[in-house]
């Protein structure tokens, strides 16, 4: 009895490992949830959402695609690409069907057999520009018949992207907050002041600075010259007067 729970402890454990590590893992780029969660479609985990592993290509770029076949199936891969998010990707209807929804990018990658791990395959992505865009892989095996959708016949890997022209920053765009403040510029209390610089009118002493220029008609502004004018020729008249 010993014998037997031995044995059996030494084939669990030596299968755990295998089982433990995921039969497709997405390398480049960064899969959202890493290489063991591939189990349900479209992404890995139903009801899953995007994670902080994003990467940043250009609209229109051509890159390489890199996953690992930890353990191996027969069958075919294919990648393929959702500009909002993951709800447009499309399960194939059957194990062969091919190309059959607009978000394929790449079908019927074939697989290279046993003990070979590394992929690599070239796309182009969409030539536009997303912040909520994703990659999807799948692996699609020939060994689980009957091929059901959904069931255990495809593996799902994903990469959360985002699509920007170089130097493009997130949410770019004319800022309503941004640009001519409406309190920078020519402001209307700068400038020329109206307390400011030159006075003129009626008051104003200017020219080569002789003379008198009488302003406002004040007793200050006359002088006293005109006065004593006045008393001298009236004490004249008074003179000319008493000399009569």
């Amino acid at each position: 009895m010993r014998c037997s729970c031995l044995a059996l402890f030494v084939a669990v454990a030596a299968i755990s490992p295998a089982e433990a590590r995921a039969h497709l893992g997405l390398d480049v780029p960064a899969s959202r949830y890493g290489p063991d969660t591939l189990k349900t479609g479209p992404c890995g985990v139903a009801g899953g959402e995007r994670t902080a592993n994003v990467t940043y290509y250009e609209p229109g770029e051509t890159i390489e695609v890199r996953w690992d076949e930890y353990v191996d199936h027969p069958g075919h891969y294919r990648i393929a690409f959702d500009d909002e998010g993951d709800d447009d990707f499309v399960d194939p209807a059957t194990m062969m069907e091919l190309y059959s929804n607009d978000t394929v990018l790449l079908d019927d990658i074939t697989d290279k057999g046993e003990g070979e791990r590394d992929y690599v395959a070239t796309v182009t992505l969409p030539d536009l520009s997303c912040d909520n865009c994703t990659l999807q892989v799948i692996q699609v095996m020939y060994d689980k018949p009957p091929y059901t959708t959904p069931g255990n016949d495809i593996y799902y890997q994903c990469a959360d992207l985002v699509l920007r022209e170089a130097g493009t920053p997130p949410d770019a765009g004319t800022d309503p907050d941004a640009g001519t403040d409406a309190d920078a510029g020519t402001d209307a209390d700068a400038g020329t002041d109206a307390d400011a610089g030159p006075r003129t009118g009626t008051g104003t002493e200017t020219g080569n600075g002789g003379g008198c220029s009488v302003g406002n008609g004040s007793i200050a502004e006359l002088g006293v010259f005109p006065l004593l004018l006045l008393l001298l020729l009236g004490r004249l008249a008074l003179r000319r007067g008493l000399l009569v």
